[in-house]
């Protein structure tokens, strides 16, 4: 199958509106860096243009619209269209984690005068990445009496950043010896906090002084670290990239650009005939097995709210599932010229050649694939060339390199139509990934083509 490029086929005013709405991507991917901000942004942008919680609903009806926050990190969005909801529904379904750093339960220690964080590692990532770079501590700390505190450091200018430090190459002889996963151990992956000593104190005088600092400016404890939710990403901005701005690179792509995509189709298209529904689902990075997750039972309860208080019994529930078709909203890989051995040519999306149709994921034998229907998938070409979507299809590298997981497998299992479609993505889960412009725009295409088609 022959992919072109947006840029090639696409008018200037096409291109135009690429630029223009992958302005605004980049000014929320900068600004919501947690899951936690991301949806507190999407509900708010909701609430100003009529959402209400569904709890405020007693009976739901045609044009109404609503959601639900699950934790304060999941939500899901529904507008009521005319067809019936046993007829079917749409779903969008996309993950707002990202790999990441995460502070340790007990972090804070001092060792050989410096104060450090001991860290987990959130995702998959290839640690050696995440070293030397400027991190920014981003999260929410929870008391004992209910309250919480807000911290982001490493953000504003004048800010101070963190960061992990590596050996230098002459001491590197045996390091490099290693392979990339002996070499960088997890337990090593401890943030440098400070070096100024609280002279008042005998013993942990640098421990002691971060401390003070804590309790001075955030009001933290150090016990309070248990109950916190605290993350190191990479501090800065998203960034147009490449001489001709084609391109953004940015922290969270990741699948923070399906869930924007998403969103901003959902909303889009509120006056569509269809029930539509946008779902934003956290923890997919480890496995999807929380209660914020898609492995939740979230997405069920909500859906049954939703029948009963649209004058439909909970039984009914089945049958809105059969007749009904989602999307998963996922990345997938881009061949990259500078790994050609990693990829099927014939068979790897290409950047800038738009939205991704993935029909296959999983690996080796198909391994953990959920691999929609033949129809369903013809029946989203149809959609995609009848709105003049730039797509292709695509695959997670050599059969017996690649490999992945979704969320599609959460709602294949109601028995929903379900296929992951996304944004191309290059150096997937660095802390900084690369994608087009006219890959983000095409998603945005996709998702709303979904949304609007009767």
């Amino acid at each position: 199958m022959e992919r072109k490029s947006g840029w090639e086929i696409w008018n200037e005013n096409k291109i135009k509106d690429s630029f223009e709405y992958c302005e605004k991507y980049k000014e929320f991917l900068s600004k919501n860096k947690t899951v936690r901000k991301f949806v507190n942004s999407c509900v708010e942008i909701a609430e100003n243009i009529g959402f209400k919680n569904i709890n405020e609903f007693k009976k739901l009806k045609k044009g109404d619209k609503f959601y639900k926050v699950n934790k304060g990190k999941e939500v899901i969005f529904g507008v009521l269209g005319n067809k019936k909801l046993i007829e079917g529904c749409r779903f969008i379904v996309a993950h707002v984690d990202c790999p990441r750093i995460d502070l340790k339960t007990t972090p804070l220690y001092e060792d050989e005068n410096i104060a450090l964080f001991k860290t987990y590692y959130y995702g998959g990532i290839k640690k050696y990445q995440w070293l030397t770079i400027p991190l920014a501590l981003h999260g929410v700390v929870f008391m004992k009496d209910g309250s919480f505190k807000e911290i982001e450091i490493g953000e504003k200018e004048d800010d101070p950043v963190f960061t992990i430090t590596d050996l230098l190459p002459h001491l590197a002889k045996e390091q490099i010896k290693r392979t990339i996963e002996d070499g960088f151990p997890g337990e090593n992956l401890n943030v440098f906090v400070g070096t100024i000593p609280d002279k008042s104190k005998d013993k942990e005088k640098i421990k002691s002084n971060i401390l003070k600092i804590l309790k001075e400016f955030y009001g933290i404890e150090e016990e309070d670290f248990i109950s916190s939710e605290l993350e190191l990403v990479p501090a800065g901005k998203s960034k147009d990239s490449g001489i001709d701005k084609s391109l953004i690179l940015s922290y969270g792509h990741d699948d923070r650009v399906c869930s924007y995509t998403s969103f901003t189709a959902f909303i889009d298209s509120l006056n569509s005939e269809n029930n539509n529904f946008c779902i934003l689902v956290d923890q997919e990075e480890i496995g999807s097995r929380g209660s914020t997750s898609a492995g939740s039972s979230f997405f069920e309860y909500f859906i049954e709210e939703v029948l009963e208080k649209s004058d439909y019994s909970v039984s009914d529930i089945k049958k809105t599932f059969q007749n009904s078709k989602a999307i998963s909203g996922d990345v997938n890989t881009l061949l990259d010229p500078n790994f050609k051995e990693a990829y099927d040519p014939r068979n790897s999306a290409k950047i800038g050649c738009g939205v991704v149709l993935t029909k296959i994921t999983g690996g080796r034998g198909k391994g953990g694939s959920t691999e929609p229907t033949g129809e369903y998938v013809a029946y989203m070409r149809k959609i995609f060339d009848k709105n003049n979507v730039l797509w292709q299809p695509g695959e997670i590298g050599k059969l017996e390199l690649g490999g992945g997981g979704t969320v599609a497998t959460y709602f294949a299992r109601y028995n929903i139509d379900t296929i992951d479609c996304g944004t191309g993505v290059l150096s997937m889960h660095a802390p900084f990934e690369l994608v087009s412009k006219a890959d983000v725009y095409s998603t945005y295409e996709a998702y709303k083509a979904f949304y609007r088609e009767e």
